[in-house]
């Protein structure tokens, strides 16, 4: 059988710094909203963090938020930076940058769809968590067969990284809000040929002096 670890890739998804949008409790989607001052620090602390795993590139979705974050990080690790489309947040059409209580009061029925089981939410103009799944799992899938047995850093946001998790677990629907991440946590999955991935680590924060926990 051969020595399974010997191809033993590492992972680490991490959700980007903290934005404005966050802050305001707005959908962000594709709004590119750049870090705020607490994201810097944020990234700055991820960076000194992610060190120790000795990453050798990282792959960031194209969003300032994530761009922002992964050239901090890249700074304290020595590391290259890649564009990964696959990795873009989620598109939210009509939803994009509006606050959630401007949701909750204009989109009620939809709202509940999102606060309960977002899997099913259909919206002109918006991905579905579906779609996102896919993309994303693709994007991960070509990051492994290029770089099996290296360590690598995913950055990202968290409507890409639960379904991300979620399709490498193989987790059944609803499985939205049964994962958590806050931002510029990160998270990380193994992957060998032998068992597939394996959750080693979910939203560790404890190298982040403030954060912002959202719920919804």
């Amino acid at each position: 059988m051969g020595n399974h670890n010997e191809a033993k890739t590492r992972i680490i998804l991490v959700r980007h710094g903290e934005c404005q949008g966050n802050r305001e409790g707005l959908f962000r989607g594709r709004s590119d909203f750049p870090l705020n001052e607490n994201g810097f620090i944020q990234a700055k602390e991820l960076g000194t963090e992610l060190r120790k795993f000795e990453p050798v590139k990282i792959f960031t979705s194209p969003l300032s938020r994530a761009k922002e974050t992964a050239r901090i990080i890249s700074k304290q690790c020595h590391i290259e930076i890649e564009i990964c489309e696959e990795m873009n947040n989620i598109k939210l059409g009509l939803w994009e940058g509006k606050a959630k209580d401007f949701i909750a009061r204009q989109y009620p029925e939809q709202w509940a769809i999102w606060l309960s089981e977002p899997e099913k939410l259909v919206l002109t103009g918006m991905e579905t968590l579906d779609e996102v799944q896919q993309r994303a799992r693709k994007g991960l899938n070509n990051i492994i067969k290029n770089h099996a047995g290296d360590t690598v850093i995913i950055i990202s946001h968290r409507a890409v990284l639960k379904p991300l998790i979620a399709s490498c677990l193989e987790m059944a629907k609803p499985y939205f809000w049964r994962i958590h991440m806050d931002t510029a946590a990160y998270s990380i999955l193994h992957y060998d040929q032998l068992r597939g991935f394996v959750l080693v680590q979910l939203n560790q924060n404890r190298h982040l002096g403030k954060y912002i926990s959202e719920w919804e």
